[in-house]
């Protein structure tokens, strides 16, 4: 894959995937050497990327919220009472799910087993992470781009070999609220809002916000992404309006190549779209001064 060398397959190679999520260890040395990905990472690196700017929680990107836990935890929570085992502590976490999918995949010979593996595919893992390994690859350098497009070429591999894409889209994706328009439901709420995938169709890292105040010239305040987007917008509302809706376009465009076919990259493409044309009518609307 992508000549990395590497000749696992099946579960051992989800498994792999699943402890290269995790904080660095002299223990992962074998995995990193096993899997061709060259150096393997820091606890710096790690950190850049899980703690600061693209958070490993499914919920985070499936959720109303755009934060960690809420009704899309408890969604993939409920998939392992279903299948008659007691959730971990956080269901959702990134290492977490490439492990559970590792075991189904361990169990080829099962009948529900394979029903499952199914399903947890689609519903769970198809449903978000290729567009994370996307912004991975374009956030990120050295070891974790390796890793990310080595996940991405697995889980468009396993696509191919599910066969048939579900026709009804995950129950994540289809409870998902639409973009809020600000002239309707408040400046705060719009800025929530985008920062929140399921319901942008955009995944904006604090590295989005500060490229965008430095291709703007602005000055972008620490803190929060909420706070640092709120900002920029009362900055410059005119030309901020026209950077997202210009970084919408781009993520949809992103969204085709990084998705299998199927109703995970209609949601995101139509959502990203959206976004971008409801952006587009409000830097119509704005003045030069004022707010969104």
């Amino acid at each position: 894959m992508s000549g990395s060398g590497r000749r696992e397959s099946g579960a051992e190679l989800w498994r792999g995937l699943a402890v290269l999520v995790e904080e660095p260890d002299p223990g992962h040395r074998s995995v990193v050497g096993a899997f061709g990905l060259g150096p393997g990472p820091t606890a710096a690196e790690h950190a850049n990327l899980f703690v600061f700017q693209l958070f490993p929680w499914a919920s985070v990107y499936l959720g109303p919220e755009g934060q960690a836990g809420g009704d899309a935890r408890d969604r993939i929570a409920g998939f392992w009472r279903a299948l008659g085992a007691t959730p971990p502590g956080e269901p959702d976490h990134l290492a977490v799910l490439l492990a559970a999918y590792a075991d189904l995949a361990g169990r080829d010979g099962e009948p529900r087993a394979a029903h499952a593996r199914r399903a947890f595919f689609w519903e769970h893992l198809a449903s978000w992470l290729p567009a994370y390994l996307a912004r991975t690859r374009e956030i990120t350098d050295g070891f974790y781009r390796r890793w990310a497009i080595l996940a991405s070429e697995t889980l468009a591999a396993e696509a191919v070999a599910l066969g048939e894409v579900p026709a009804e889209a995950p129950a994540a994706l289809r409870a998902a609220p639409a973009m809020a328009d600000p002239r309707g439901e408040g400046a705060e709420t719009f800025t929530t809002a985008l920062l929140t995938p399921v319901r942008s169709g955009l995944i904006l890292a604090r590295d989005d916000l500060r490229r965008a105040a430095r291709e703007l010239e602005l000055a972008a305040r620490p803190g929060e992404r909420r706070w640092v987007l709120s900002a920029l917008l009362g900055q410059a509302p005119a030309p901020v309006l026209a950077w997202l809706a210009g970084e919408a376009r781009r993520q949809r465009g992103l969204w085709v190549g990084a998705f299998p076919p199927g109703p995970g990259r209609d949601h995101w493409g139509r959502r990203a779209a959206a976004t971008a044309a409801l952006i587009d009518e409000l830097a119509a609307d704005v003045g030069p001064t004022s707010a969104p």
